[in-house]
């Protein structure tokens, strides 16, 4: 699951505390029982303290095989991941609450970056 959180010219990028320097937007997995846009709207809020926003479904799902940093947080027969993107449109760029535990930093970049 991907959301992606823009204001009109500039884009939330989120570093991740392992592997270092790697940059994204919020992410997540789906949790037992859990929805797409349920698991979005839990990640945005953990990741990023964002909450009480409307979250578009971008119905857009793109499948990838997991990385090679990423496997060990999944089962040893899944091999791929199935992404549903969404994202969150926002009036003005604000500070987001880091969860320590998954990101080390933020910036807000232009789009065209």
């Amino acid at each position: 699951m991907l959301v992606v959180v823009h204001t009109d010219n500039r884009v939330l990028l989120l570093e991740r505390v392992h592997p270092e320097g790697f940059w994204q937007s919020v992410t997540g997995s789906l949790e037992p029982a859990e929805t797409p846009l349920q698991a979005a709207s839990r990640e945005l809020t953990e990741e990023t303290g964002i909450a009480g926003v409307r979250i578009q479904d971008l119905a857009l799902v793109q499948t990838f095989p997991i990385a090679p940093a990423w496997r060990e947080r999944y089962h040893p027969d899944v091999v791929e991941n199935a992404e549903h993107a969404f994202a969150v449109r926002l009036e003005d760029v604000c500070t987001p609450q880091l969860n320590p535990a998954e990101h080390r930093r933020f910036r807000w970049a232009a789009v065209d970056e």
